[in-house]
């Protein structure tokens, strides 16, 4: 694709300044951008509607997140990507905005950043070229930035990985659109996500695509575990679960109905990708 210059490559300057020189990206290293593929609140499903839209958007389009909510004009995302961004978007159309991803370092198959959905889009490589990093993620006030050629942030977060795993990733800001299928290397979903019709249209678009090894998790480990997003989120997760079990196409299920508060059903998903999955290099997670 050709993205707009301008107001990207501004952007792109601004961050540069805030970055510290060095690291080395591994080969195998790619944006991925997570979303959970399953219906919306509105009974779409949401990975089609990706495709069909011909773009991935941000929450400044969609209105919609698996994170914090705050990108409208004078929230705390628009002042954030304001001060971040040396106002690069202040005065341009909310489409022109970058897409939030992250950066895949080790090739792990289920993602960078799980706790934002259960299935992403895998970038073409080219597309680090036009991206932004932030570690922490924006959400946790920032201290560490980079672009692709100056990438010391990867060093500071081998160093000071957080206790918890679903915060260990470095946050992607995807300039200058993302366009489906050109930008896209592969589709990942679970293996649970059962709509066939939607993946054929990936493929018949030309995007390959993948299963990861799958997340799954028994009832019993989230009441084994109240503190860890509360006790109204374990009664959730018990209305929910289908045979004592719960499974990304389960929360989908949920999700779309609208029966239950969406902050509790994205909670019991931060339970499920958090312990229903074996981490790399973390035998007790």
């Amino acid at each position: 694709m050709d993205p707009n210059p301008d107001p990207w490559r501004a952007a792109l300057t601004a961050v540069a300044e805030r970055s510290k020189p060095g690291g080395t990206l591994p080969a195998e290293a790619r944006l991925v951008l997570h979303f959970h593929p399953e219906s919306d609140l509105h009974g779409r499903p949401v990975l089609r509607r990706i495709l069909e839209e011909g773009r991935y958007a941000s929450q400044f389009v969609t209105g919609t997140s698996n994170g914090g909510l705050t990108a409208v004009p004078g929230g705390d995302r628009w002042h954030w990507e304001s001060r971040l961004f040396g106002g690069a978007y202040d005065e341009h159309p909310s489409q022109l905005r970058p897409a939030y991803g992250a950066l895949n370092l080790a090739d792990d198959p289920y993602g960078a950043a799980p706790r934002f959905g259960s299935a992403y889009l895998r970038l073409r490589p080219e597309a680090i070229g036009r991206a932004t990093f932030v570690y922490p993620d924006s959400a946790f006030q920032p201290e560490l930035f980079g672009v692709a050629d100056r990438l010391g942030l990867i060093d500071d977060f081998h160093a000071d990985e957080p206790d918890e795993l679903l915060n260990r990733y470095i946050e992607a800001q995807v300039h200058g659109g993302v366009s489906v299928p050109a930008d896209v290397e592969a589709v990942v979903v679970d293996p649970s996500f059962d709509d066939d019709a939607t993946l054929r249209i990936a493929e018949q678009a030309g995007i390959v695509v993948e299963r990861h090894p799958g997340y799954r998790l028994d009832l019993a480990a989230v009441e084994a575990n109240p503190e860890y997003r509360g006790e109204d989120t374990v009664e959730v997760a018990r209305a929910i679960a289908v045979d004592g079990v719960l499974t990304p196409v389960v929360l989908g299920r949920a999700r779309a109905s609208g029966g239950y508060d969406p902050q509790l059903v994205k909670y019991v998903w931060h339970h499920l990708a958090r312990f229903g999955r074996e981490w790399p290099g973390d035998a007790d997670a």
